[in-house]
């Protein structure tokens, strides 16, 4: 069983089989980003939970995003054996 405390996108291969537990286009906020390193993390408003992003994410193609900013994105199955957001623009 997995730690209650541990974020559901980095619970593991089970996880990851299961699929996330949200569908479709989310609504949140750009709650971090790092500019020089190029990711950040997205807290969705509806259903609640945070996932990492790279700024190749960013659907506009400038790979950047002030904190903050309102945005739709997706959460997808990632590289690092995590769900990601993707496509994100913004709200």
């Amino acid at each position: 069983m997995a730690d209650p405390s541990t974020p559901d996108h980095v619970l593991g291969p089970a996880a990851m089989a299961a699929g996330p537990s949200v569908s479709g286009l989310v609504r949140g906020t750009v709650a971090t980003f790092d500019d020089p390193e190029g990711y950040g993390t997205v807290t969705a408003d509806e259903p609640s939970g945070t996932w990492f992003f790279h700024c190749t994410a960013i659907a506009d193609g400038t790979r950047f995003i002030e904190v903050g900013a309102a945005v739709t994105f997706e959460v997808v199955p990632g590289r690092l054996g995590r769900f990601e957001a993707t496509d994100l623009r913004p709200a």
